[in-house]
C-alpha cells in the first residue's frame, strides 16, 4: 500500500495526480483479487444468498404452490403409485396367485426394479428453486453474487485508500476525529450486512412471497432476486454508519448532542420515509425503520459519553496546571543578595 502523505508535506497536482492513480491501483488489484476468490466459491455463495429465498419457497412447494410444488405433487404420486405396483408385483409372485412359475418368477424381479426406481426419486439432486430463463443467465447471475461479495472483502483496503489519500487535508484534531471513525466503518458495515441478511431479508421474502400465495403460481427468478437481496443488505451497511457519521458530526463542532436530541421527531419522521424508500413492503418498514432510530440514539449516546470525557479530562488539566501554578517552588530558598 502506498503510505499517507504527512499533514505538512508540500505536493504539487502532478504528484497529488500520481498519488491517486497509484491508488486507484492498489483499489483495483485488491477488488480483483476479491473477486477471483468469491468467483472460485461462488457456489457456496449462491447457496448462502439463495437460502431465504429457498427455505421459504420450500414451505410453498409443500402446499403445492409454484413449480417447486408441482414437481413435489408429482414426486408423491409417482411413489404412491410405486408403492401401488410394488404390492401388485408381490402379489403376483406369491405361490398363492396361482400363476404359472414362469410368470411368478417375472413378477419377483419387478419389485428390486420398482424399489431402484423409487431410490432414484428420494435420492434425486433437488435444485435451487430460483430460475433462470436466459442462456446466459446463470453465468451473469454468478458474476453478479461474486461482485456483491468481493465488494464487501475489498472495502478495508479501499477505506484506507481513501483515508491515507485525503488526510493531509485534516487538521491534527480532525485527523483525530477521522481515524477512529475509518476503523470503525467496516466493522459496522459487516454488521450492517449480517443484520439486513438473517433479520431484513428473511422477514421480506416471508412476507412477500407468503402474501396471497394460494392465489399465484408463485416461482422467483435469480435475476430479480438477487439484486433485491444484494440492495437490502447493502442499505442496512449504509444506515449502520449512521451512529459513525454523528459521532463525527459531534467531535467536529458541526452539531451537538442537544440539537440532535431536540429533532428527535424529524429524525424518526425520516427514518421512516427512508424504510418506505428502501425495498420491501410495510411489515419490513419496521425491521428498516426501527434499526435507524436505535443507531440514531446510539449515535447521540456515544456522543454524548465522548464529550463528557473531554470536559473530565478538560478539568483534570485546568487543576494541574492551577495546582502547578500555586505550588511553592521546590529546592532549598536563594539567599538574598548583598
Amino acid at each position: 500500500m502506498v503510505r499517507p502523505v504527512g499533514h505538512d508535506e508540500q505536493i504539487d497536482l502532478v504528484d497529488h495526480l500520481d498519488e491517486l492513480r497509484s491508488r486507484l491501483i492498489v483499489c483495483l488489484v485488491a477488488f480483483g483479487l476479491a473477486f477471483g476468490i468469491c468467483f472460485w466459491q461462488n457456489h457456496r455463495l449462491l447457496e448462502l444468498l439463495e437460502d431465504p429465498a429457498d427455505a421459504e419457497l420450500n414451505k410453498l412447494a409443500q402446499k403445492g404452490i409454484g413449480f417447486a410444488g408441482q414437481a413435489d405433487n408429482t414426486q408423491r404420486a409417482l411413489l404412491k403409485l410405486a408403492a401401488v405396483d410394488k404390492r401388485f408385483a408381490h402379489a403376483m409372485a406369491s405361490p398363492s396367485s396361482g400363476l404359472s412359475a414362469s410368470v411368478r418368477h417375472a413378477a419377483s424381479l419387478v419389485g428390486p426394479q420398482i424399489q431402484a426406481a423409487v431410490q432414484g426419486v428420494l435420492h434425486a439432486a433437488s435444485p435451487s428453486n430460483l430460475l433462470t430463463l436466459g442462456i446466459g443467465e446463470p453465468f451473469t447471475q454468478t458474476v453478479t453474487v461474486s461482485l456483491y461479495f468481493a465488494a464487501v472483502l475489498a472495502l478495508p483496503v479501499v477505506l484506507f485508500e481513501l483515508y491515507a489519500y485525503v488526510i493531509p487535508a485534516f487538521s491534527p484534531h480532525e485527523r483525530a476525529v477521522a481515524l477512529p471513525v475509518m476503523l470503525a466503518v467496516p466493522g459496522m458495515f459487516v454488521l450492517g450486512v449480517v443484520f439486513g441478511y438473517y433479520v431484513v431479508l428473511p422477514a421480506t421474502v416471508r412476507f412477500l412471497l407468503g402474501f396471497n400465495s394460494s392465489s399465484f403460481a408463485v416461482n422467483v427468478q435469480a435475476s430479480s432476486y438477487f439484486p433485491f437481496a444484494g440492495l437490502i443488505m447493502l442499505a442496512m451497511a449504509v444506515i449502520f454508519q449512521l451512529p459513525l457519521a454523528i459521532v463525527a458530526a459531534v467531535r467536529a463542532g458541526v452539531v451537538t448532542t442537544r440539537q440532535l436530541r431536540h429533532n428527535r421527531r424529524i429524525a424518526i419522521v425520516i427514518a421512516v420515509l427512508i424504510a418506505a424508500i428502501l425495498p420491501g413492503a410495510a411489515v419490513t418498514m419496521i425491521f428498516e425503520a426501527v434499526p435507524i432510530i436505535v443507531l440514531y440514539e446510539v449515535g447521540i449516546l456515544v456522543a454524548a459519553i465522548l464529550d463528557r470525557r473531554d470536559v473530565r479530562r478538560a478539568k483534570r488539566a485546568t487543576r494541574t496546571i492551577a495546582a502547578a501554578q500555586t505550588s511553592p517552588p521546590s529546592g532549598p530558598p536563594v539567599p538574598p543578595l548583598s
